[in-house]
C-alpha cells in the first residue's frame, strides 16, 4: 500500500466523519512533486547542473537569439529572489555557461547571455530532458497526460486567483 493510501486509511479510521478526498489529492500531488524533483535533480547532476541553474539556462535559451535577458526578467520569470538569482548567475558564469555584460540601454543595468558553451549544452540537454520527463509520465497515456495537464492548469489558476 502506498504512503498516501495508508495515511488516508488511518485518518478514515480515526476521523471517519471527515471528507478526506482533498487530503488524498494533495498528498498525491506532494509525493509526485517530491519524486519528480528528485529525478530531475539526478538528471541535471549528470550535466553538472542544479535544477535552478538549468531553469536559468532554459529561460535564456527559450528567449530566442541572442539568448540574453536582464537579471530582473530572469528572477521574475523564475520566481526567485534577487539574491538567489545572483548566486545562480555566479555559479553559471564561473562554469563558463553565461556571461554578464553592461546593458547598452541602461548604464546601471547588466544583461545575462548564454555563452557558446551554454547554448551548446542547452541544445544537448533539452531534448534529453524532455525524454526524461516523458519517462516520468509513461504510466499515463497521452490523453491522460493532456487531461492531467488541463486539470493542473485549472488548479494552478485557482490557486493564483486566491493570492
Amino acid at each position: 500500500m502506498n504512503r498516501v493510501k495508508q495515511a488516508i486509511a488511518q485518518w478514515q479510521r480515526e476521523m471517519p466523519e471527515l471528507d478526506l478526498l482533498p487530503m488524498e489529492v494533495v498528498g498525491y500531488m506532494k509525493t509526485t512533486q517530491l519524486l519528480t524533483q528528485e529525478r530531475l535533480q539526478a538528471f541535471f547532476k549528470e550535466y553538472g547542473l542544479q535544477l535552478g541553474e538549468f531553469d536559468v539556462l532554459a529561460t535564456l535559451r527559450r528567449s530566442g537569439a541572442p539568448y540574453r535577458l536582464g537579471p530582473t526578467q530572469l528572477f521574475e520569470t523564475l520566481m526567485v529572489s534577487s539574491g538567489g538569482m545572483t548566486s545562480r548567475l555566479d555559479r553559471l558564469e564561473k562554469a563558463g555557461l553565461i556571461v554578464r555584460s553592461p546593458n547598452p540601454e541602461d548604464r546601471r543595468g547588466t544583461l545575462v547571455s548564454l555563452t557558446e558553451e551554454g547554448l551548446a549544452l542547452m541544445n544537448r540537454v533539452v531534448p534529453r530532458h524532455v525524454e526524461n520527463e516523458a519517462r516520468m509520465l509513461a504510466a499515463l497515456s497521452r490523453e491522460e497526460q493532456q487531461a492531467l495537464g488541463e486539470l493542473l492548469s485549472k488548479l494552478l489558476e485557482g490557486l493564483v486567483d486566491e493570492t
